[in-house]
């Protein structure tokens, strides 16, 4: 393609960049549009996949026909074959009468697969029948039916690990990706990114009628070296979000918005370990190992907090300072009478306050009446107050033993 021809289709499709991988991507979607060849298209979410089986419909000989785009990541497991297929009237609860599926509906036309690695094994058998000749049943009938579709798939994970894993049928894989293209990511795009901005800042003026957001160069360094998880879904957001406060707080006369790097900063996220872009073909991890990290994060954020409201429970409490950490290193281990480590048939709680009560009576004054007043809080509910006050219940139950003895 010429670099005029390029254009004019980035122009059709709202298309905003030059990379040279983003031309290469749309350079193999209308070459292969003439033809009725399987596309496969990989890359993160956010990257703007679903341009490419826009683009081979419109430049194919199918153009005039129907065009479906179909996400099989949203569609329950119990339902999709009837998506796609079809069902017979009666076929199961709630079909109170027959119904046509996507490739039934398409025939003639194109249906686009997003999210193809979502679709369960069973759906995946039947959907390569339809490829290799064409032929499907509707639920609760056993009618073959023909249809004549092109197929597009679209996903965000590396199929070819799910093979291995035997989530996704290798005999399907292959004949979808009988042509493959794959998507940059923004972050490879560093030179597209204030592109985007200022056409995503531009829209939103004209579409409300505020004042157009600029950037200043060191704003535009910040927006260039962020690394856009959420690719250009999330660049668009913070465009949007820019023009929409900033632009509010100018005058109405005014028809300038500058935003500099401190402004700017506001709207872009902080780098954190669990901002992590959507797994791209080119990838090895998989969704599974994903998400085992991402809760590995959350389970330490947690513990963080969880240590963050013991310490204030703790100086409340004016135990601070006399105070043995429940965890600490082996060295620094509490110590019974004796000098014998602690063992795991002792209450390392209850070991700490028998040694800090002999020392100061006020402490031990100070946490009872803690204790008074959670037992209050929770209405004599013991498990309860034992755990906002980060003790045991064995540890709970000595110190009201205390109390009721006084």
């Amino acid at each position: 393609m010429t670099n005029q021809e390029l254009q004019t289709l980035k122009n059709k499709f709202d298309i905003i960049g030059n990379d040279p991988a983003l031309n290469r991507a749309l350079e193999i979607a209308v070459s292969v549009a003439p033809t009725d060849i399987t596309v496969l298209v990989s890359g993160e979410s956010g990257v703007g996949k679903e341009n490419i089986p826009r683009i081979v419909h419109q430049n194919s000989r199918r153009k005039n026909g129907k065009y479906f785009a179909i996400n099989c990541g949203a569609i329950p497991e119990g339902t999709i074959d009837s998506e796609l297929f079809g069902h017979e009237k009666g076929s199961f609860t709630g079909a109170n009468e027959m119904r046509r599926g996507y490739f039934e509906e398409a025939d003639g036309g194109t249906i686009f697969l997003d999210e193809i690695g979502e679709l369960p094994l069973a759906s995946q058998a039947k959907l390569l029948r339809v490829l290799q000749s064409g032929e499907f049943i509707r639920v609760g009938s056993s009618k073959v039916l023909k249809t004549d579709v092109r197929v597009i798939a679209a996903t965000n994970i590396n199929l070819m690990n799910a093979v291995s894993k035997g989530k996704f049928r290798e005999d399907l894989y292959y004949r979808l990706s009988a042509v493959s293209i794959t998507m940059p990511a923004l972050r490879e795009r560093k030179d597209d990114i204030n592109l985007l901005f200022r056409k995503f800042a531009s829209d939103f003026s004209a579409k409300y009628g505020v004042c157009k957001v600029t950037l200043t160069e060191d704003a535009s360094i910040m927006l260039r070296r962020y690394r856009w998880p959420g690719n250009i879904r999330q660049l668009k957001n913070v465009a949007e979000a820019v023009s929409a406060l900033e632009a509010a707080r100018m005058s109405p006369h005014s028809d300038k918005c500058v935003v500099d790097m401190n402004v700017l900063a506001r709207y872009i996220p902080k780098e954190e370990p669990n901002l992590l872009p959507a797994v791209s073909a080119s990838h090895q991890e998989t969704p599974e190992s994903a998400g085992e990290r991402e809760a590995i994060i959350r389970m330490l954020l947690q513990l963080k907090q969880d240590v963050d409201y013991l310490k204030e429970v703790v100086a409340k409490a004016g135990l601070g300072k006399q105070m043995t950490p429940a965890i600490a290193p082996p060295d620094e281990m509490p110590m019974s009478p004796d000098r014998r480590l602690v063992g795991d048939d002792e209450d390392p709680e209850e070991q700490d306050f028998q040694e800090q009560e002999p020392e100061d009576m006020s402490i031990r004054t100070a946490s009872l009446e803690l204790i008074e007043k959670v037992l209050r809080k929770h209405g004599g509910n013991r498990k309860a107050a034992a755990a906002e006050l980060g003790i045991s219940e064995r540890t709970l139950y000595r110190k009201i033993k205390q109390m009721t003895e006084k």
